[in-house]
């Protein structure tokens, strides 16, 4: 039979099959290549397979009878751009804490909770029971001292205090975490810094990152709050005391 005799749904059949023994062979060939690519290479590629995320086309495809629905939409999502969204989320979420007008020296540095409208700071002696918090976008608010912890210390706001959008985190319990799992925190100035979770225990998460100030957030790569910095350098207070906190007694 000549291709010219052919119907429009043999024609269909046909490219359908040719493509389908082009993707194999396609792929027979990519496996043999990854046996002969460095490891590093095998490792980048492993990477981006683990985080690919199907997800159905927004707008379904029209189907032929007898003819196999098409594939669904393929959305690749890479670790930098995870790590990205979370430094921007996190970034977001830090405040500086004044006694009295933003014009006196800045007392600490604090994280956001928009969900619980509080702001959670590592604890220390020169806090004030009354402080005026500047939140990521310049805007400020009044706020008063609500618990203090061992090691964390949380602020509240009154009910009629306006407050600024940011991206609502959840928290973190340290039961959940593991070591060697990636943390991503800020330096004093916004710098990105990461390392990986080394130890896990009643102190609190240690991590090998530096340049962290007391009352910085801890997150993971989806930008969800791990713990909050102390003064001791690379050790953070877990995520999951502030709900702790929170639900005692003042």
């Amino acid at each position: 039979m000549d291709i010219e005799d052919l119907n429009k749904t043999q024609l269909l059949l046909l490219t359908i099959l040719v493509n389908f023994v082009i993707a194999i062979a396609t792929a027979v060939m990519t496996v043999s290549l990854l046996d002969q690519a460095p490891p590093t290479v095998t490792q980048t590629v492993n990477r981006i397979v683990e985080r690919t995320v199907e997800t159905a086309a927004q707008t379904p495809l029209p189907t032929i009878p007898g003819i196999a629905a098409p594939p669904k939409e393929t959305i690749v999502i890479r670790d930098e751009d995870l790590l990205s969204a979370a430094i921007r989320a996190d970034a977001g979420r830090r405040v500086m804490i004044h006694k009295g007008a933003t014009t006196t020296p800045v007392l600490a540095i604090g994280t956001y909770l928009p969900d619980k409208r509080a702001v959670v700071t590592a604890t220390g002696a020169a806090l004030p029971k009354e402080a005026t918090i500047v939140f990521a976008n310049g805007a400020t608010a009044e706020a008063s001292l609500s618990r203090a912890g061992a090691t964390i210390t949380i602020f509240g706001f009154s009910d009629t205090e306006k407050l600024p959008a940011a991206t609502t985190p959840d928290l973190i319990a340290a039961a959940s975490l593991k070591q060697g799992q990636t943390l991503v925190s800020l330096t004093r100035e916004l710098a990105a810094v990461s390392g990986i979770i080394s130890i896990i225990d009643d102190v609190g998460i240690r991590a090998n990152v530096t340049g962290v100030p007391p009352g910085a957030a801890a997150v993971n790569i989806s930008g969800d709050i791990i713990g909050i910095a102390t003064a001791v350098p690379g050790v953070f207070a877990p995520a999951d005391r502030i709900n702790t906190l929170l639900s005692e007694a003042p």
